[in-house]
């Protein structure tokens, strides 16, 4: 059984070099198609095109918020103290110590803080390339991971949902039969009494009478009758299972599933002439509303 995988998911991974850090952040959240925003500091404006283009090899559905960020490291390789600058400091200070004999000498902070004496070399941004594809292949990874975790609990769900629909679906099957049966009784008698009256005053014979009820049982019986409708419940709820279990990119086919699902039981809900058709209705399009939040989420 392949996995299936949810559009909701979160991760993050940092790499550390001689330059500092580098951190890729990625959170997703359910869309119809790709929807990529890209924040990157400036310097690795260069690198967009590729991480667009991985990343789109491997999410295929959701709205993602992707966000690069850098630490710098504050002393490394790229700072160090200028020994001209600090020379002729070196010798300045000579200078104002023999005119000035009782001057108090610059600490070391001062020194530091001279213009000229810390020097910072760029870093190479092509130097940041690696780390950051490190950091984003991994960040890919964690977010499939949390994708697919979070897929598992809800096929959990809509598998529960399906069981629930079909106890629906057994119970009417069962009762529907007698239900029908009743109302017919009830109409009948209704219809017998009714008619009654006109008999006597009519051209027409009681069998012809007894005809036309029939008649018009049997069409109130078509128009009452759910078999269909609870055939193709039942037909949509097995293609459900079938779906959930083949696993991959199910979240189209279900979407539409989930249509064909509230068709027919709006249906059932339009032919309920009794109580416990009304409930069994009500009860199956709370669940099939239920499995439609969740199947936007499914990629």
């Amino acid at each position: 059984m392949a996995e299936i995988a949810s559009m909701t998911g979160f991760s993050d991974s940092t790499r550390t070099t001689e330059f500092g850090a580098i951190t890729v952040e990625i959170k997703s959240v359910n869309g119809r198609f790709l929807e990529l925003s890209l924040r990157l500091p400036e310097e690795l404006r260069y690198a967009e095109a590729p991480l667009r283009e991985r990343i789109g090899a491997a999410i295929a559905r959701g709205k993602l918020d992707c966000r690069v960020t850098i630490a710098r490291a504050p002393v490394g390789a790229s700072t160090r103290v200028n020994e001209t600058v600090l020379a002729q400091i070196s010798a300045l200070t000579a200078q104002v110590h023999a005119a000035l004999p009782r001057a108090t000498p610059m600490g070391i902070g001062d020194i530091l803080r001279w213009p000229g004496v810390i020097e910072t070399t760029a870093t190479d941004p092509e130097a940041w390339r690696a780390p950051l594809m490190q950091a984003l292949d991994s960040a890919l990874e964690g977010l499939q991971q949390s994708r697919t975790r979070e897929g598992v609990a809800l096929r959990a769900a809509l598998i529960e949902r399906c069981d629930s629909i079909d106890k629906i679906l057994s119970q009417l099957r069962d009762g529907v039969p007698r239900i029908l049966a009743e109302m017919e009784r009830r109409l009948n008698e209704r219809m017998t009494q009714a008619l009654a009256t006109a008999l006597a005053g009519s051209a027409l014979s009681r069998e012809e009478l007894n005809d036309r009820i029939r008649q018009e049982l049997t069409l109130y019986g078509m128009r009452a009758d759910v078999a269909e409708e609870m055939d193709r419940l039942a037909a949509h709820v097995a293609e459900v299972r079938r779906t959930l279990h083949r696993g991959g990119g199910v979240g189209r086919r279900l979407d539409f599933l989930m249509q064909e699902l509230n068709r027919e039981a709006n249906t059932i809900a339009s032919k309920a002439s009794v109580i416990e058709m009304t409930t069994a209705a009500v009860e199956l399009k709370l669940l099939i509303e239920q499995m439609r939040e969740q199947v936007q989420n499914l990629e």
